[in-house]
């Protein structure tokens, strides 16, 4: 059985990435709304600052695979993810043979973390039934494994959801590494415990809470680690949305405006739920739709905003990280709103670069 050791190389990271109180690395997710050389550009400056880790994400005009080749080749010792790439989106034997191309170009610095996206994405997007995600990727990832080891011999897979029949005519060589880690991301309980159950980590959704991830995320991986008998607690690398500007009244507007666009998907209503704002998501996403996306941004109220974000001038959000978000993921990953472009990376990097936690 796994145990949960394969993600977290650099948990422990090197001198000269910052940290928090409880000694947890920052890390840096770089958006894919703005360019390729944006995206390696970022990376760059989150490695040069000392960064633990930087994240790339999937969207339908950006690949995060291709993301990551571009980071990769722009930065020489920082870990690199995918937060995240989409699970169903490449057939089995795509993703191992992609992940061994990253691993290789990344020189093992590499972390792929796979995600469903929703119901409707999977229908939309992907042309599939949308059913039974979690049971989807509980056979995917363990599929996914076994055809990093093709060097070992053919794989044959007859499941629910995957029929795979592959037999080598050259030889295979070994990958970097056939452990290397795979995250899987969840917002309801079951799909938390399909993390637990067949991930090395979770990536947790921007519209968690310290309190959700208290009482219902950390229990639901227990749950599915408990299944997979495991023998070490499964980390979490979790994005908390971060919007920084002298401005503060626009640094909480920005901030605002990804807890509005993250509150309109009807699926993550159970963190609200947990909190008390379902009726401030249901106004939310009752004006998104109608077209008043100003509306909808105003209904996020301040204590909606500052419950699930950190926003405000560089002081306000490290201070807020240390009283709220310390020691609450074993990745926190700071992600800067899409739409401010490297502007938005540079301002949360320099925020936390003169934290003097270096």
């Amino acid at each position: 059985m796994r145990t949960g050791r394969g993600p977290d190389r650099d948990i422990n990271a090197p001198s000269g990435t910052f940290r928090d109180v409880n000694g947890d690395a920052l890390s840096l997710v770089v958006t894919g709304g703005t360019g390729l050389a944006d995206i390696a550009e970022s990376a760059r400056l989150a490695e040069r600052a000392g960064f633990a880790s930087a994240w790339a994400t999937e969207f339908y005009d950006r690949s995060a695979t291709v993301s990551l080749a571009a980071m990769a080749a722009a930065t020489s010792s920082l870990t690199l993810g995918s937060a995240i790439a989409y699970a169903f989106g490449r057939t089995p034997l795509v993703w191992a043979a992609e992940a061994r191309d990253l691993d290789e170009l990344t020189g093992g610095r590499l972390i792929i973390g796979l995600g469903t996206g929703t119901r409707r994405m999977q229908r939309d997007w992907h042309g599939l039934d949308g059913e039974h995600p979690a049971s989807r990727v509980e056979e995917l990832v363990p599929l996914i494994r076994r055809l990093l080891r093709l060097h070992e011999g053919p794989v044959s897979h007859e499941g629910r959801f995957y029929r795979v029949d592959v037999r080598p005519t050259a030889p295979v060589g070994p990958p970097p590494r056939i452990d290397l880690p795979i995250y899987l991301a969840g917002v309801n309980p079951r799909m938390v415990q399909a993390a637990g159950t067949v991930g090395d980590g979770l990536i947790g959704h921007p519209l968690f809470t310290p309190e959700y991830v208290r009482d219902v995320v950390r229990p639901a991986l227990e749950r599915g680690a408990q299944i997979a008998r495991r023998d070490a607690p499964v980390p979490i690398a979790g994005y908390i949305t971060c919007s920084v500007a002298e401005d503060r009244d626009a640094a909480r507007q920005a901030a605002r405006a990804v807890v509005a666009f993250n509150s309109t998907v009807k699926t993550y209503r159970i963190v609200h739920r947990h909190h008390g704002f379902e009726s401030e998501a249901e106004r939310i996403r009752e004006r998104w739709l109608a077209g008043d996306f100003g509306a909808a941004v105003e209904a996020v109220s301040d204590e909606m905003l500052d419950t699930i974000a950190l926003a405000g001038t560089a002081e306000e959000v490290r201070a807020r990280f240390q009283e709220r978000w310390a020691g609450v993921y074993e990745r926190p990953l700071l992600w800067p709103p899409a739409f401010l472009g490297i502007d938005g990376v540079r301002a949360v990097i320099r925020a936390f670069e003169r934290s003097g936690q270096r």
